[in-house]
């Protein structure tokens, strides 16, 4: 039997899923800041994600929203459609911990807020240009968004196999992430079919994932000295020490490690790459049918 490449067996298939946005409940009341109570930098930088993941998504969309009258293939479309509610879902859940979790505990996130805005809005945002220069923007934009959604399925697929309990995980945090996590493995084909659709070739792939990598990796960090800075309870670590913690926590296994991650990202340079082979569509779907938050609405 194939083995998946973190080693676990497969589960049964459940073959193409019908993607859809899923209601979620969350009650944040007296959720602690650190949610890992073990690891409170761990805590930081995932909650430094709630900072960027609102407005990423939001671009996401409006991206598909400008792509989708040009696409002819139902199926192709039927999948974006799906793809833009599930992201819809996402970013408006994360801009809730903002103000019912980080601000509840004295937390500004308009600083980095805004910073995200501005690179999400204006940065990667639509350009005003015409015809064949307008198009090609465009689908910069949509090979960008297919390189940032292989690391969340990855990261998805890590935080559904990850031990966070260990470290005293916060419940409803922990399936935030997973939540989140399964729905980025579920429809972890969709960027990749998108941009292949839009023309999108190897070579362009590959240049823009060299620049996606590094950015992505000092987004988080930065978030996470965002955070760090105005925790109280935490010396205000510079980068190098914070940077020292941050591989403690890898190590421990609350944050996924490095090599992994640069292996993730070089998979992506193999001919041929298929997202299909990063994480489980049966462990997703198995997820997501007893996610607490979702059964807190069919409830």
């Amino acid at each position: 039997m194939k083995l998946l490449r973190s080693g676990r067996r497969p589960d049964t298939d459940p073959g193409e899923v019908a993607l859809h946005a899923r209601n979620v409940q969350f009650q944040w009341a007296d959720t602690p800041l650190h949610w890992m109570p073990a690891e409170p930098i761990a805590s930081h930088l995932i909650n430094s994600l709630n900072l960027l993941l609102p407005e990423g998504e939001r671009m996401f969309c409006a991206a598909y929203a400008e792509a989708l009258p040009f696409v002819k293939d139902d199926k192709l479309r039927e999948a974006m459609l799906g793809f833009i509610g599930q992201e819809s879902m996402h970013a408006e859940t994360h801009d809730k911990v903002l103000n019912e979790v980080l601000a509840a505990h004295g937390i500004d996130p308009e600083p980095y807020v805004r910073q995200a805005e501005y690179l999400f809005r204006k940065t990667l945002g639509p350009k005003q240009a015409d015809g064949v220069a307008q198009r090609q923007v465009m689908v910069e934009r949509l090979a960008f968004i297919a390189c940032l959604e292989h690391f969340f399925a990855y990261l998805g697929d890590w935080v559904l196999n990850a031990d966070l309990e260990k470290f005293g995980a916060d419940p409803r945090m922990a399936d935030l992430f997973r939540w989140h996590g399964a729905e980025e493995v579920e429809h972890r084909h969709v960027a990749h079919d998108v941009a292949l659709y839009f023309g999108a070739g190897y070579v362009r792939r590959a240049a823009i994932m060299t620049i996606v990598f590094p950015i992505f990796i000092t987004l988080v960090v930065r978030g996470t000295k965002f955070m760090v800075h105005q925790d109280p309870s935490l010396p205000d670590l510079g980068y190098p020490r914070l940077i020292k913690r941050v591989l403690g926590a890898m190590w421990r296994g609350a944050l996924p490690g490095v090599p992994s991650l640069l292996w993730s990202a070089l998979s992506t340079f193999k001919p041929g790459y298929d997202p299909e082979t990063v994480g489980s569509t049966a462990q997703a779907v198995a997820y997501l049918a007893k996610s607490a938050a979702a059964q807190a609405v069919a409830s």
